[in-house]
C-alpha cells in the first residue's frame, strides 16, 4: 500500500483519463477482487455489506409502509423526493465541505446520523404511532445526512486503494451494494409480512454499528494522501467552472441527470405493478427488486473485470437500459416482468460504475468532493424532480405508461447526448469487423479512411 503523496496516487487528469477518447490503450482486464487486497479497502467493504443490507431493508419498508398507509403511488413518490431533496438543494456545498475535511472522520459523523434516524423511525413504528408525515420527515432527515456522506464515501475509496485500483473498488462497492440488495429485500418481505415493518428500521439502525467499527480499525498511514482544499471563498463556483469547461464530465452528469430522474424510480415502478397490476402484494414487490439485484450484481462483476470506463459503453449501456424498461412496461405477465429486471439491473449497473469511474479517473484529486457532490446531486437530488412526476402519472395513467415513459427519456437522452459528445471530440460512428465479429464504435473522424478496409 502506497502511503506516498496524493499526487502520486491519484494525479490531476490527462489525455489519457478523458473518456471521450476511444481507444486510448488500457489495461482491459483486471482480477475481479484485486482492491480487496487492501486491508483499509476490505475493512470498508465488510462494513458496508451489513449497512447495505439494513439500508436495502429499510427502503423496501419504507416504500411498503407509505403504501399501507397512504394507497398512493404518489406518495411513495413523494416519499423517495423528500429522502433526495436535500441532495438537490445542498450537495454542491455538501462537495465543498467534504474537499475541506479529512474523509474518516466525516464518515464516522454521517453514518451515526443515519443510524439515529433509522431508529427514531423504528421506535415510532413499533409502538404503533407511525403517521406517514414521521416517515416523510425520516427521509427527509436520512436526505441531510446524505448530502455529506454521499461524496465523502465516493472519494473515500481513492484514498483506499489509489488510482491504478479506483474502478475495481468503485464496481466492488457496487457489487457490495447488489449484493445486498439480494438479501435485504427478501429478509425485508419475510419481516413485513411476519412481524411488520417496525423491526426492518430497527435491523438498519443496529446494522449502523459494523460501518462505524470497521471505520475506526483502519489505518491511517496505509490510506492515499490527497491534499485537502484550503477554506476560501469562491469555492464551490470554481468546482462549477471547472465541470463546465470539460464536456466529458458536464455531459456525462447530464446524461446520468436524465436517467436518475425519469428512469429510475424503481420504487414508484415496481411498487406499483405489484400492488395494481398485478395484484400480488409485498410478495412480488420483494422479488422485483431481488431480480433486479440479480442483474446489477452481474453488471457491478462485469465492470470489476473490464478495467476501462469508456464513453461507448455508458451510452450504448444507457440505451439498453431504456429500451428495455418500454419492452418490461409492455410485458402481459408477472413472471416475464420480473424475468426482464434481471437485464435491466445489469444495464442499469454498467451505466452506473461506468459514470462513476470515468468522472472520478477525469477529476483532479483537490476537486473530486465537489465533482463527485454535483454527480450525486444531480443522479440522486433528480429524484425530488422525477419522483412526483412519474408517480402522477403511473397514478393517472397506470403503471404501465409510467414505466415505458421512464425507459423512453432515459434512451432519447442517451442517443442524444452520444451524438454530442461524438461531435465535440470530433469522433464519427464507425460500424465493421474485428477478429471476425461485428464492431460498433466512436472513432476521430481523421482515422475514417484507415478503418474503410476493415468495414
Amino acid at each position: 500500500m502506497s502511503t506516498g503523496s496524493g499526487a502520486a496516487s491519484a494525479p490531476a487528469p490527462d489525455g489519457h483519463d478523458d473518456p471521450t477518447t476511444p481507444d486510448t490503450p488500457r489495461t482491459s482486464r483486471t482480477s475481479m477482487f484485486a482492491s480487496l487486497r487492501v486491508r483499509n479497502y476490505r475493512l470498508f467493504f465488510m462494513g458496508q455489506v451489513v449497512s447495505n443490507i439494513g439500508t436495502w431493508m429499510q427502503r423496501i419498508a419504507q416504500d411498503w409502509l407509505v403504501l399501507s398507509l397512504t394507497g398512493s403511488s404518489a406518495a411513495v413518490g413523494i416519499t423517495t423526493a423528500l429522502q433526495f431533496l436535500p441532495m438537490l438543494l445542498f450537495g454542491l456545498y455538501g462537495g465543498v465541505l467534504v474537499d475541506r475535511l479529512r474523509k474518516r472522520p466525516t464518515l464516522l459523523v454521517t453514518q451515526s446520523a443515519m443510524a439515529l434516524t433509522a431508529l427514531f423511525l423504528a421506535v415510532l413504528t413499533l409502538t404503533g404511532h407511525v403517521q406517514v408525515w414521521h416517515v416523510y420527515v425520516a427521509a427527509f432527515a436520512m436526505g441531510l445526512a446524505t448530502v455529506v456522506d454521499n461524496p465523502a464515501r465516493q472519494s473515500f475509496v481513492s484514498e483506499l486503494v489509489g488510482r491504478d485500483q479506483l474502478q475495481n473498488a468503485v464496481s466492488l462497492n457496487s457489487a457490495n451494494f447488489q449484493s445486498a440488495r439480494l438479501v435485504g429485500p427478501a429478509v425485508a418481505g419475510l419481516m413485513i409480512t411476519g412481524v411488520g415493518t417496525g423491526w426492518a428500521f430497527l435491523a438498519n439502525g443496529l446494522s449502523f454499528v459494523a460501518p462505524l467499527g470497521c471505520l475506526l480499525l483502519m489505518r491511517a498511514r496505509d490510506l492515499h494522501a490527497v491534499q485537502r482544499a484550503p477554506r476560501g471563498k469562491g469555492q464551490l463556483r470554481e468546482g462549477l467552472h471547472y465541470v463546465a469547461g470539460r464536456p466529458e464530465l458536464i455531459w456525462t452528469i447530464t446524461l446520468v441527470g436524465f436517467i436518475g430522474t425519469f428512469g429510475f424510480n424503481f420504487p414508484v415502478f415496481l411498487s406499483a405493478f405489484a400492488d395494481d397490476v398485478f395484484d400480488a402484494g409485498a410478495g412480488a414487490y420483494s422479488l422485483f427488486n431481488t431480480l433486479m439485484a440479480v442483474g446489477s450484481l452481474a453488471g457491478a462483476l462485469l465492470a470489476a473485470r473490464r478495467g476501462t470506463a469508456r464513453l461507448r459503453v455508458l451510452i450504448a449501456a444507457a440505451v439498453a437500459f431504456g429500451a428495455l424498461e418500454i419492452v418490461a412496461a409492455t410485458a402481459p405477465g408477472l413472471w416475464l416482468f420480473a424475468l426482464l429486471m434481471v437485464p435491466i439491473g445489469v444495464f442499469s449497473m454498467t451505466v452506473n460504475v461506468t459514470a462513476n469511474t470515468s468522472i472520478q479517473m477525469s477529476t483532479d484529486p483537490a476537486m473530486r468532493g465537489r465533482v463527485m457532490a454535483l454527480y450525486m446531486m444531480v443522479f440522486l437530488g433528480g429524484s425530488p424532480v422525477g419522483a412526483p412526476i412519474v408517480g402522477w402519472v403511473t397514478d393517472t395513467y397506470g403503471a404501465r405508461v409510467g414505466f415505458a415513459a421512464g425507459g423512453a427519456v432515459a434512451a432519447t437522452a442517451a442517443i442524444v447526448i452520444g451524438l454530442v459528445l461524438a461531435r465535440v471530440g470530433n469522433l464519427r460512428l464507425s460500424v465493421g469487423w474485428h477478429r471476425g465479429h461485428p464492431q460498433v464504435r466512436f472513432v476521430p473522424r481523421e482515422r475514417r479512411e484507415e478503418l474503410a478496409p476493415a468495414a
